[in-house]
């Protein structure tokens, strides 16, 4: 094992600060919205569908524009879709919320809110694939070596 000095030498601390601030600007973005549309109890968790699903179609756009358009970035990939969206979008309440459901005895609402945020979330997260896709190149596409210039 290596010595805790050793260790952050090994990793990049800027990008897991990149993270970390990415992460706190998520959380207080979910936490606005839980605060702002809270869901009572036994009744179906629109602010926990709105929040993965926006999330899945942000992330889809994101990933597409970071990795197809825009030129390589040490810190954007890392603040924006592993800290904001990753801290935004919320796997942990989407299953607490659905297993509270059941132990109320909401099971059929509790299949709901799975089954519904599962398919937006899909969806969401092609649309925004397909959403950053139409965004224009930020530098020329690889050409293949045996492509001839136009």
């Amino acid at each position: 094992m290596r010595p805790a000095s050793r260790w952050w030498a090994h990793h990049r601390i800027d990008v897991l600060a990149a993270v970390a601030a990415g992460g706190a600007i998520g959380n207080l973005a979910r936490y606005g919205i839980s605060s702002a549309f809270p869901v009572d109890p036994g009744r179906f968790p629109t602010s926990t569908l709105a929040i993965n699903t926006s999330g899945s179609f942000v992330l889809g756009l994101v990933l597409v524009v970071l990795i197809e358009r825009l030129p390589p970035s040490r810190y954007a990939r890392a603040f924006l879709a592993v800290g904001v969206i990753g801290a935004f979008t919320t796997f942990s309440t989407f299953a607490v919320e659905a297993a509270q459901l059941v132990a109320d005895q909401h099971v059929a609402l509790a299949a709901a809110f799975v089954f519904t945020s599962i398919g937006a979330g899909l969806a969401a997260a092609r649309f925004g694939i397909l959403a950053g896709r139409v965004v224009p190149h930020r530098h020329p596409p690889p050409r293949h070596p045996r492509e001839e210039p136009t």
